[in-house]
């Protein structure tokens, strides 16, 4: 028999002539590839085309998640958006890639004009950016990449080169931006709070006449379906308090209940006032890793703490609620910013139970009727599960909460949360936001934070995992009350 024969009659194990295809990638290696497609060079956009720039708190969550496949590139993250810093201290929410075509995002760099009008406020001259803020997670995420790789922060000297620039960071937010005058940071525009449609803003808003819709072009509509965006008049609104806040010179002050400090829109908000504090804790461990004492932190994190229970919490809602400084008090209404607080360790014992009951509760409905938390109250007339902050489910504030959670020993619901989070978000193709009753995608997929806290879920095992296998060593994050969301032993995983 020649040769030929000879292969053409040798039995083969399938039943066709090539090898058959390799497994799926795992869910780890999908989130892993989101955040390789997009990044940039030296930072990662949210969505290469509904969000072409960098983005601040997109870049902290980034980082978070980044640290488990490449700790260098998670601190690039965070140094690329602090080289943006403005010398007033402000972290801009956007920092403009100059590469990508002005009408590719609206509003963009000539909107903004940030070189010119924001001159006096100290904007950087070689980067464009926006000149408006975003939460500050920055210390805190700072602080979990540093603990990822110690030694390759102390190499790279991280946390030294950008603790000066977080600590101006909070200094122009406190001093700066307390326009109620006790102590918590105000908003000067729902795009600063980053839940930028919830209807906590509607009756804020309803007092601000509308840019015309001729003077601007919409681009996010060429990506999102208009009946999940927010609505042309509420567009038209931002875009007037943006370039009413341009034309000041971007300047703020203290002005009081009544005072002259910042505009028509004034707000303090939970969220933003909580991830403050919990930055404020983070920069204290990063002060007590550089050398120096973190006590004055941590105590301002516990006035902070007091001060937010006294102005925002609300006991008939058992939830905080925003307080709408030029509207005259708290607002009735009930969204995800309320819930999270429950990340602060320092909260009464009687708020943070109440707060979790509010989270099982009709509201939310957590576990229930609901796998994530819903961005707004299910029962309220406001309430679309599709439209931006409205009512759909943010992987970002899910994340918040299931550290908070575990902060305060809820330790089975934070478990449940976490799978929900993963499964939906490997399920979504790593999507913006879900509708948080069927979990249909909504907005972009192959999303920067979705990816990136879905890697950092993968790599901190639940509490019940770490306690059925005395073998290895505990979860990552401590479930006792208090330490879950800056304990020392926070380090990351893998790298790659």
């Amino acid at each position: 028999m020649d040769r030929t024969a000879q292969l053409s009659t040798r039995p083969f194990p399938y039943e066709i002539a090539y090898d058959p295809p390799t497994a799926p990638p795992s869910p780890h290696v999908r989130a892993a590839r989101v955040l390789a497609a997009n990044w940039t060079g030296a930072s990662t956009v949210p969505s290469r085309k509904l969000y072409p720039h960098q983005w601040s708190w997109d870049s902290a969550f980034i980082a978070i998640g980044l640290r488990h496949v490449s700790p260098a590139r998670a601190q690039t993250e965070l140094e690329t958006l602090l080289a943006a810093q403005w010398a007033d201290g402000r972290v801009p929410h956007i920092v403009f890639n100059p590469s990508v075509p002005l009408d590719a995002y609206f509003p963009s760099p000539d909107f903004w004009r940030s070189s010119t009008a924001g001159r006096a406020a100290g904007a950087p001259r070689t980067v464009q950016t926006s000149g408006i803020v975003q939460p500050p997670v920055h210390a805190l995420a700072a602080w979990l990449v540093h603990r990822a790789d110690p030694a390759l922060s102390r190499a790279r000297g991280f946390l030294a080169r950008v603790y000066p620039k977080l600590a101006a960071w909070h200094r122009y937010l406190l001093h700066r931006r307390d326009l109620g005058g006790a102590g918590l940071v105000s908003v000067v525009h729902p795009w600063e709070q980053g839940m930028d449609n919830s209807p906590c803003w509607d009756a804020p808003l309803a007092r601000i006449a509308p840019a015309p819709a001729r003077s601007f072009r919409r681009a996010d509509l060429d990506h999102g379906a208009a009946e999940d965006r927010p609505t042309d008049l509420d567009y038209g609104r931002y875009v007037r308090l943006a370039a009413d806040y341009r034309d000041r010179g971007y300047r703020d002050g203290p002005g009081g209940e009544h005072g002259t400090g910042g505009g028509e829109f004034a707000v303090e908000d939970p969220a933003f006032n909580a991830l403050l504090i919990a930055s404020e804790h983070a920069l204290a461990r990063i002060a007590e890793e550089l050398g120096a004492t973190g006590a004055a932190r941590r105590e301002r994190a516990e006035r902070l703490t007091a001060v937010l229970v006294e102005r925002l919490w609300e006991p008939a809602a058992g939830m905080f609620l925003c307080r709408d400084l030029r509207g005259g008090g708290r607002r009735p209404e009930r969204s995800v910013s309320g819930l999270i607080p429950l990340l602060l360790p320092g909260l009464p014992r009687a708020v943070a139970a109440a707060l979790v009951a509010t989270l099982r509760g009709p509201h939310f409905s957590l576990g229930d009727r609901t796998r994530l938390v819903p961005s707004y109250d299910l029962l309220g007339e406001a309430f679309d599960p599709h439209r931006y902050w409205r009512g759909p489910a943010w992987f970002n504030t899910n994340w918040l909460l299931e550290r908070g959670l575990r902060t305060h020993g809820e330790t089975a619901t934070a478990d449940a949360l976490r799978a929900a989070f993963l499964d939906l978000a490997d399920a979504t193709g790593f999507a913006e936001y879900v509708d948080p009753y069927t979990g249909e995608p909504c907005g972009a997929t192959g999303f920067g934070w979705t990816a990136a806290l879905a890697l950092d879920l993968y790599h901190r095992e639940p509490a019940s995992h770490a306690r059925q296998r005395p073998d290895k060593s505990p979860s990552r994050d401590v479930s006792a009350p208090g330490t879950g969301t800056f304990d020392r032993s926070d380090q990351g995983g893998d790298r790659g």
